[in-house]
């Protein structure tokens, strides 16, 4: 059975799909396509590229301090750890604030391949075209810059040019991209890692907060719209509290707080397999 993923944009909540990936890896289940937007575009291209749901969170925890660490791990962290630091440097680049480029070569260095036709699983990237307001669907070529396109999130990494059009975040457009799989395998699985909001809250927010908290508002209600006409096969949305969209120093927060959802996927797809 060809199994179709679709991982959405969330910033560092996006890294919870490494989870989704291991999970899946535990199964014995490998995705014949993958569709991406954002920070799901960057992880499903790694897992694409031949690296493992474990090896991708391995990865991840090696850049940052994590509370258990002792300063021994530290130390022996220190060379990525600079490195991290240096690819989040701010870039003051036209349009945005940060640098995607170091954070994209960082994160895929020692990976072998540069373009879509190089991984192992068909990947599609979504992105979003800055003067037409469309989405814009990205499957061959060079894969750096249109995971750059795609994570772009307006304000913080600068927009992308690629074949004329001034690309900026997919998920403005798409947010879990599952539509793009849906002709192209027997069972989708779409993964949202949006911030689960707080109701009873009734702070003001700060400047910040205020702009990514609208943004992911924008998305939710777009993505409300298109699964009322069109659904994937299983839906899994995560429940991320308190944790921005640039808090890497959260990241065991995002792993623990999406392990629930982990464990439910794991037991849907159980009941699915044949006796």
């Amino acid at each position: 059975m060809r199994i179709g993923l679709a991982l959405g944009g969330g910033g560092v909540r996006g890294l919870a799909h490494a989870s989704v990936l291991e999970a899946l890896d535990e199964l014995g289940i490998k995705p014949s396509i993958i569709a991406g937007t954002s920070m799901g575009a960057v992880v499903g291209a790694i897992y694409a590229s031949g690296v493992s749901g474990s090896e991708i969170k391995e990865g991840i925890r090696r850049h940052l301090i994590l509370k258990q660490d002792t300063w021994s791990d530290v130390l022996g962290k220190r060379a990525d750890l600079l490195k991290w630091l240096t690819a989040f440097s701010p870039g003051f680049s036209r349009g945005g604030l940060m640098r995607a480029e170091r954070f994209l070569k960082h994160l895929f260095a020692g990976i072998a391949g540069t373009t879509f036709e190089d991984l192992e699983i068909p990947l599609i990237v979504t992105a979003t075209d800055y003067w037409s307001a469309k989405e814009v669907v990205l499957t061959d070529g060079d894969l750096m810059p249109a995971l750059q396109a795609s994570m772009a999130a307006p304000g913080i990494f600068a927009p992308v040019v690629i074949s004329g059009r001034v690309l900026v975040d997919g998920g403005i457009t798409n947010q879990v991209p599952f539509d793009h799989v849906l002709g192209h395998a027997d069972f989708t699985i779409a993964v949202d890692v949006r911030r689960a909001r707080n109701p009873v809250s009734r702070k003001i927010p700060s400047a910040l907060e205020s702009v990514l908290g609208t943004f992911d508002i924008m998305q939710q209600a777009a993505l409300t719209q298109k699964i009322k006409h069109q659904k994937p096969d299983l839906y899994l949305q995560t429940e991320i509290r308190g944790v921005r969209m640039l808090d890497f120093g959260k990241v065991e927060q995002v792993f623990s707080q999406a392990a629930p959802a982990v464990d439910l996927l794991k037991q849907q797809l159980e009941q699915l397999r044949p006796d």
